[in-house]
């Protein structure tokens, strides 16, 4: 089972993730979740990558909070069973972030 992480520890992954990510398409956490707006060049494009992230929420049995209008996808993510943030979170925030 998952475990709630700090708030330190969610600062570390968070510097982590960010690394080679331009300032304004990095992670941040809001209201308690990890959040992301990603922008993609058209509608077919962002529910593709939807697609694709599906199966491997899936595969994780994580499933995102995320909503798609056109060319945008607003994503976030928290583990519901530890009501907050776990490494499950982070670790599809970098499978998003290497389909992106």
């Amino acid at each position: 089972m998952a475990e709630k992480l700090s708030s330190i520890q969610i600062e570390a992954h968070l510097i982590e993730l960010n690394t080679t990510i331009p300032e304004a398409e990095k992670w941040h956490v809001i209201d308690g979740k990890l959040h992301k707006v990603f922008v993609f060049a058209s509608f077919i494009r962002a529910f593709g990558w939807m697609s694709q992230m599906a199966i491997w929420a899936e595969k994780l049995n994580h499933h995102p909070e995320w909503s798609n209008v056109y060319n945008k996808v607003n994503v976030d993510l928290v583990t519901h069973d530890v009501d907050g943030i776990s490494e499950l979170d982070f670790k599809l925030a970098n499978k998003m972030e290497q389909f992106k």
